[in-house]
């Protein structure tokens, strides 16, 4: 049974295929491109689908050019079911993207700790406990937001590309600023996991998102990095609603 995952961002809209759970293939447009989407379910032809958007209406417009390939058309909202317990405090401020996240996370490691890490504009950390519940997470600048801060909010400091293989101490500018911003979300993520494991015990950390590459060769071991996770979420949930 094939099933397309649609993750609709800003400015991309990501798609997975899958058949079973093996994901068949994944594709990127741009939102200006969005009509090709009815080409992948052609060629695909999956018999179900789910969409998660950060955009206004962005999922409504891609039901519409899905619905008449696919009968049964999810759209991630706050009615669907999930597969834990939301204990957010304002669970309709919740980014879908971390829902799905979360979702993929107990998928990988059902009734499990799990530190959730999505890398990406923005750096996210969730957590959910022994596979049922979701306590919430926090949120920081991302890698480049972190660079164009120092940047916009200095008269001085140039802005910097990300360069993993500077360490501390930086001994020019350059090198500072590359140090400091990426060996700092390094020890930023090493402490959430730390906090975590302290006061939870025995944790399993997933990290996803399209920084998170820089990231997997330098944290200490042991860390999954899936960066299909918000695709294997939307499928979980999918599944959950329909059983």
């Amino acid at each position: 049974m094939m099933i397309l995952t649609v993750d609709i961002g800003n400015s991309l809209i990501k798609t997975a295929v899958f058949s079973g759970y093996n994901n068949i293939i994944v594709d990127i447009l741009s939102n200006a491109d969005k009509d090709n989407i009815a080409n992948i379910v052609k060629k695909y032809k999956p018999c179900k689908a789910i969409i998660s958007s950060v955009v206004k209406d962005g999922d409504t417009e891609i039901k519409a050019l899905i619905k008449p390939y696919i009968n049964d058309v999810y759209i991630l909202d706050g009615k669907m079911k999930l597969p834990f317990d939301n204990l957010y405090g304002t669970p309709e401020t919740l980014g879908k993207d971390r829902i799905a996240a979360v979702a993929g996370a107990q998928a990988m490691f059902p009734h499990k700790n799990v530190l959730v890490i999505d890398a990406g504009s923005a750096i996210t950390y969730d957590f959910l406990h022994v596979g049922e519940k979701y306590l919430g997470g926090d949120i920081a600048p991302g890698l480049a937001m972190r660079f164009k801060a120092l940047n916009h909010y200095t008269s001085r400091l140039p802005l910097v590309q990300v360069n993993p293989e500077i360490t501390f101490p930086g001994n020019t500018t350059v090198d500072a600023i590359a140090s400091g911003v990426f060996n700092g979300m390094i020890f930023e993520i090493e402490g959430y996991r730390n906090f975590c494991t302290k006061k939870w015990g025995k944790i399993n950390t997933v990290i996803t998102g399209g920084d998170s590459i820089y990231f997997v060769n330098k944290l200490k071991n042991p860390i999954f990095a899936n960066p299909n996770l918000v695709f294997l979420g939307l499928k979980r949930i999918l599944e959950y609603n329909e059983n």
